[in-house]
């Protein structure tokens, strides 16, 4: 398991031609604080994310709280939110570290035929990350939505609106198609 700096690192001893790996390493450590940032979004609002996405999940879904559901009783309810709460925590270690290998390795490992045992339903799953990807994006890109959130709205206060911040947005996005993909 490398983050993008180390890969760059073993390819560049590994071969003759570092200037492309150089070229490579100068991009990764001058976005590393926007990458911080990006990061530093997503974990700062993890909680409300995670209880914004399955409480989103269980309103197009009432059928999950109700007796019988997935959801219900309590002590599930707490293990589907705990359990998005990993997945967000992953998808933001990947971000930091700029490569997948953690979030396939320790979190999608296996994951969806441990939903499929456990009788997890597979499309309430998918959209409560599809609703943690919109969220993400938005909190990267310091935008979250006034309308929803009111008097609890937070923002970072470091705009990062531009190029730079659209590979990020692109980034993270990827990671949560890579957890739905695995899901699906």
């Amino acid at each position: 398991m490398l983050d993008a700096f180390s890969r760059a690192v073993v390819s560049a001893d590994a071969s003759t031609s570092t200037v492309a790996d150089i070229s490579a390493l100068r991009n990764f450590v001058s976005n590393g604080n926007r990458r911080l940032d990006a990061v530093n979004a997503i974990a700062s609002n993890a909680s409300c994310m995670v209880s914004d996405a399955v409480a989103g999940m269980i309103c197009e879904n009432q059928s999950l709280i109700q007796a019988g559901g997935n959801c219900y009783p309590n002590r599930r309810m707490a293990a589907c939110l705990r359990d998005a709460e990993i997945v967000l925590r992953y998808i933001t270690y990947a971000l930091l570290a700029g490569d997948a290998s953690v979030l396939d390795d320790r979190c999608l490992n296996g994951l969806k035929e441990t939903y499929a045992a456990l009788g997890v339903p597979v499309a309430s799953t998918v959209r409560a990350v599809q609703i943690m990807k919109a969220q993400a994006v938005a909190h990267i890109q310091d935008n979250p939505s006034e309308a929803m959130a009111g008097n609890r709205l937070r923002k970072m206060g470091t705009p990062v609106v531009d190029d730079r911040c659209a590979t990020l947005v692109a980034e993270a996005s990827s990671y949560f198609d890579r957890v739905i993909a695995a899901l699906s």
